[in-house]
Protein backbone atom coordinates (compact mmCIF):
# COMPACT_ATOMS: atom_id res chain seq x y z
CA UNK A 1 0.00 0.00 0.00
CA UNK A 2 1.02 3.22 -0.49
CA UNK A 3 0.90 5.71 1.72
CA UNK A 4 2.68 8.86 0.14
CA UNK A 5 1.18 9.59 -3.39
CA UNK A 6 2.40 12.91 -5.30
CA UNK A 7 0.38 14.43 -8.05
CA UNK A 8 0.76 17.14 -10.36
CA UNK A 9 3.53 16.57 -12.31
CA UNK A 10 3.51 16.29 -16.31
CA UNK A 11 5.15 18.84 -19.28
CA UNK A 12 5.63 22.60 -18.99
CA UNK A 13 6.92 25.19 -21.57
CA UNK A 14 9.76 27.18 -20.22
CA UNK A 15 8.35 30.04 -18.26
CA UNK A 16 5.31 28.17 -16.97
CA UNK A 17 4.42 26.76 -13.61
CA UNK A 18 3.11 23.43 -11.82
CA UNK A 19 2.27 22.92 -8.64
CA UNK A 20 2.97 19.31 -7.23
CA UNK A 21 0.76 17.43 -4.36
CA UNK A 22 2.26 14.85 -1.58
CA UNK A 23 -1.08 13.68 0.03
CA UNK A 24 -0.86 10.92 2.63
CA UNK A 25 -3.31 7.91 2.35
CA UNK A 26 -6.40 7.29 4.48
CA UNK A 27 -4.72 4.83 7.01
CA UNK A 28 -2.30 7.94 7.27
CA UNK A 29 -3.01 9.67 11.02
CA UNK A 30 -1.22 12.38 10.74
CA UNK A 31 1.89 13.37 8.56
CA UNK A 32 4.96 15.26 10.50
CA UNK A 33 8.03 16.65 8.53
CA UNK A 34 7.85 16.91 5.05
CA UNK A 35 10.55 17.15 2.18
CA UNK A 36 10.47 17.36 -1.48
CA UNK A 37 13.55 15.94 -3.17
CA UNK A 38 14.19 15.42 -7.03
CA UNK A 39 16.44 13.09 -9.35
CA UNK A 40 17.49 14.27 -12.90
CA UNK A 41 18.33 11.70 -15.17
CA UNK A 42 21.85 10.57 -14.93
CA UNK A 43 22.35 12.75 -11.48
CA UNK A 44 22.18 12.04 -8.06
CA UNK A 45 18.70 12.48 -6.06
CA UNK A 46 18.83 16.19 -4.13
CA UNK A 47 16.85 18.23 -1.74
CA UNK A 48 14.43 20.84 -3.03
CA UNK A 49 12.48 21.56 0.10
CA UNK A 50 11.09 20.63 3.37
CA UNK A 51 8.60 21.72 5.63
CA UNK A 52 7.52 21.01 9.22
CA UNK A 53 4.23 20.14 10.63
CA UNK A 54 4.34 23.12 12.50
CA UNK A 55 4.54 24.88 9.04
CA UNK A 56 7.89 26.14 8.99
CA UNK A 57 9.38 25.80 4.98
CA UNK A 58 12.73 25.66 3.82
CA UNK A 59 13.49 25.81 -0.07
CA UNK A 60 17.32 25.33 -0.79
CA UNK A 61 19.13 28.63 -1.75
CA UNK A 62 19.02 27.90 -5.58
CA UNK A 63 15.81 27.61 -5.94
CA UNK A 64 14.51 29.84 -3.59
CA UNK A 65 12.00 32.76 -5.25
CA UNK A 66 11.02 30.17 -8.02
CA UNK A 67 10.05 27.16 -5.49
CA UNK A 68 7.62 27.60 -2.69
CA UNK A 69 6.55 24.66 -0.34
CA UNK A 70 3.53 24.46 1.96
CA UNK A 71 1.13 22.15 3.00
CA UNK A 72 -2.33 21.74 4.53
CA UNK A 73 -2.54 19.78 7.64
CA UNK A 74 -6.12 19.02 7.93
CA UNK A 75 -5.87 17.51 4.21
CA UNK A 76 -2.56 15.20 5.46
CA UNK A 77 -1.32 17.19 2.31
CA UNK A 78 2.31 18.75 1.26
CA UNK A 79 2.48 20.61 -1.73
CA UNK A 80 5.35 22.72 -3.88
CA UNK A 81 4.90 25.45 -6.33
CA UNK A 82 7.25 25.72 -9.09
CA UNK A 83 7.38 28.87 -11.62
CA UNK A 84 9.58 30.12 -13.83
CA UNK A 85 10.56 26.49 -14.68
CA UNK A 86 13.45 25.43 -16.25
CA UNK A 87 15.04 22.79 -18.70
CA UNK A 88 16.80 21.72 -15.92
CA UNK A 89 14.79 21.49 -13.62
CA UNK A 90 13.13 18.25 -15.32
CA UNK A 91 13.44 15.54 -12.86
CA UNK A 92 11.22 13.01 -11.49
CA UNK A 93 10.23 15.11 -8.36
CA UNK A 94 9.41 12.81 -4.63
CA UNK A 95 7.84 13.36 -1.53
CA UNK A 96 9.35 11.99 1.98
CA UNK A 97 7.56 12.39 5.09
CA UNK A 98 7.65 10.90 8.51
CA UNK A 99 4.10 9.41 8.77
CA UNK A 100 2.22 8.34 11.96
CA UNK A 101 -0.73 5.76 12.03
CA UNK A 102 -2.11 6.47 15.66
CA UNK A 103 -1.34 8.86 18.18
CA UNK A 104 0.13 6.24 20.23
CA UNK A 105 3.40 4.66 17.80
CA UNK A 106 6.71 7.03 16.50
CA UNK A 107 6.02 8.44 13.49
CA UNK A 108 8.21 6.47 10.22
CA UNK A 109 9.92 8.07 7.07
CA UNK A 110 8.15 7.00 3.96
CA UNK A 111 8.67 8.13 0.16
CA UNK A 112 5.85 8.31 -2.54
CA UNK A 113 6.98 6.80 -6.17
CA UNK A 114 7.34 10.52 -7.52
CA UNK A 115 6.24 12.14 -10.39
CA UNK A 116 7.70 13.48 -13.25
CA UNK A 117 8.47 17.18 -14.53
CA UNK A 118 9.27 17.71 -18.15
CA UNK A 119 10.20 21.20 -18.53
CA UNK A 120 10.64 21.82 -22.50
CA UNK A 121 9.70 24.17 -25.57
Amino acid sequence: QEHLVESGGGVVQPGGSLRLSCAGSRSVFAVHDLWWYRQAPGKQRELVASITENYIPTVVDALKGRFTVYRDNVRNEGYLQMNSLKPEDTAVYYCSADLAFDAYHLPKNYWGRGTQVTVSS
